[in-house]
């Protein structure tokens, strides 16, 4: 599987990539697409941004609940966000009506 990620592009820390798809996503819209994910990266994404009522929690927090390695918790935390940014985008919903010219 040698697909192209948005990681990729970006050429960013993992860190870096991660704040820049919170600052285009908002909750509410991570939120209203969420189903879109698998069960485990919906699990891993409420846990993160404190979807649904939880406190958002870190991702060792995560690993040890889950019973999983913390860099694990980030492939899927990254994988999920990606899917989630691409079906954003995919769907026409970025502010202030930009074309993609």
């Amino acid at each position: 599987m040698n697909e192209i990620t948005l990681i990729d592009i970006l050429g960013t820390e993992r860190d870096d990539v991660v704040e820049t798809v919170q600052l285009k996503i908002e909750r509410k819209n991570i939120y209203s697409h969420i189903h879109i994910l698998d069960e485990r990266e919906q699990e891993v994404i409420r846990a993160r941004f404190g979807l649904g009522g939880e406190k958002e929690k870190t991702q060792r927090e995560i690993a040890k609940e889950l019973g999983i390695s913390r860099s694990y918790v980030s492939r899927i935390e990254k994988r999920a966000l990606i899917k989630l940014f691409h079906e954003f985008y995919r769907v026409g919903n970025n502010r202030g009506g930009a074309s993609h010219a």
